[in-house]
């Protein structure tokens, strides 16, 4: 961070406000986020191969995923409601982990990014992941969510360095 660096949905008085945008440029703006849900192995197998009780676990927590991040601005107070044209999200079996590894990327035309959308949807997908495999493994972590990368707009890019 650096010095001159100020929360910008702080005001001068202190108190919380939604930014203006109405003076930026419109820009293509595209973030990504990550995250994990770890389990036992025993519970990835299940998921695997489509034995959880609940059903397609991956394709219900995509699907979560892409609406979760559509809702943003309805979850987040200062979020902008936004239009986005595209929102992805890749789930990838993870032995080592072991478990399920989420990457959402999110898309717009507009004139603020999209960070926070790419952060829901992979939290959401987490989330529903947890939901329709708790019966079999309460332990699950969820873990790691940190955007990851995102172009475009005044700040520039962005790139996650790993640790």
């Amino acid at each position: 961070m650096n010095a001159g660096d100020k929360l910008s949905h702080i005001s001068a008085s202190g108190e919380a406000h939604m930014v203006d945008v109405g003076d930026k440029n419109e820009t293509v703006r595209v973030a990504s986020a990550e995250g994990y849900v770890r389990m036992q192995a025993e519970t990835l197998r299940i998921i695997r191969e489509g034995d959880s009780k609940k059903g397609d676990v991956i394709g219900t927590a995509r699907i979560a995923g892409i609406m979760a991040a559509k809702q943003t601005s309805n979850l987040i107070p200062l979020c902008h409601p936004l239009m986005l044209s595209k929102v992805s999200v890749d789930i990838t079996e993870d032995d080592d982990l072991p478990g399920l590894r989420v990457r959402a990327t999110v898309k717009l035309t507009g004139k603020t990014g999209v960070e926070m959308e790419a952060l829901t949807a992979v939290s959401v997908t987490c989330l529903t992941i947890y939901d329709m495999a708790k019966a079999v493994d309460k332990a699950m972590e969820i873990g790691g969510i940190v955007v990851s990368e995102k172009t475009g707009g005044k700040s520039g890019d962005y790139k996650r360095q790993e640790n």
